[in-house]
């Protein structure tokens, strides 16, 4: 390995972290209804599990309604059902025979509090396998070094560059993070 896959590895690895952390924050309720909240819903159909986006257009024609149309009418009980079990959503689902609609309830302050909490475990979680890809990059490039393959300028600019890379995913998950958190303060 050189110097220059190191921190492409480590960057890929950053990357896919931060892709991760994105997609978790989309699955934390605002207040507000939206499709990406029941992006994790995994339906019993057909003899598999499969996701609910494969089986039903998911919509949010209010702020507080989700209205899901199933592609085929005889998934819709296993689709409701779906969402019921689902304990970290705390969502009803009503069929009409046709359609699901889910009323999305307004959150409470200590509601609120709770998913600030969860949006910071998974900030911190996010922040702890960004510090891993560092250390295992650093390792690379001391491994590089120890080999005698670069020199320690070399070494020192290698770690700058990571340490780059680190500033700029664990920044850009702190904003959005933030962001995210204001989103879920405002009543």
């Amino acid at each position: 390995m050189n110097q220059e896959q190191v921190v492409a590895d480590a960057n890929k690895k950053l990357e896919t972290v931060s892709s991760h952390f994105v997609n978790e924050v989309k699955k934390l309720r605002t207040g507000r209804a939206h499709a990406s909240m029941l992006d994790g819903i995994m339906v019993e159909a057909y003899g598999n599990s499969m996701p609910l986006i494969q089986l039903a257009t998911v919509v949010a024609p209010e702020a507080q309604l989700l209205q899901i149309t199933p592609f085929d009418p005889s998934n819709l009980q296993p689709i409701a059902s779906a969402i019921r079990d689902n304990q970290t959503l705390g969502l009803n689902p009503v069929d009409d025979g046709h359609i699901v609609r889910i009323q999305i309830p307004p959150l409470t302050s200590e509601r609120r509090q709770q998913i600030v909490k969860q949006l910071h475990e998974k900030l911190e979680d996010s922040l702890i396998s960004m510090r891993a890809v560092r250390h295992d990059a650093i390792k690379a490039a001391d491994q590089l070094k120890q080999a005698k393959t670069i020199g320690e300028d070399d070494y020192k600019r290698l770690e700058r560059q990571i340490d780059e890379s680190m500033a700029k995913y664990k920044t850009e998950a702190e904003r959005l993070a933030k962001t995210k958190e204001s989103e879920i303060m405002t009543v």
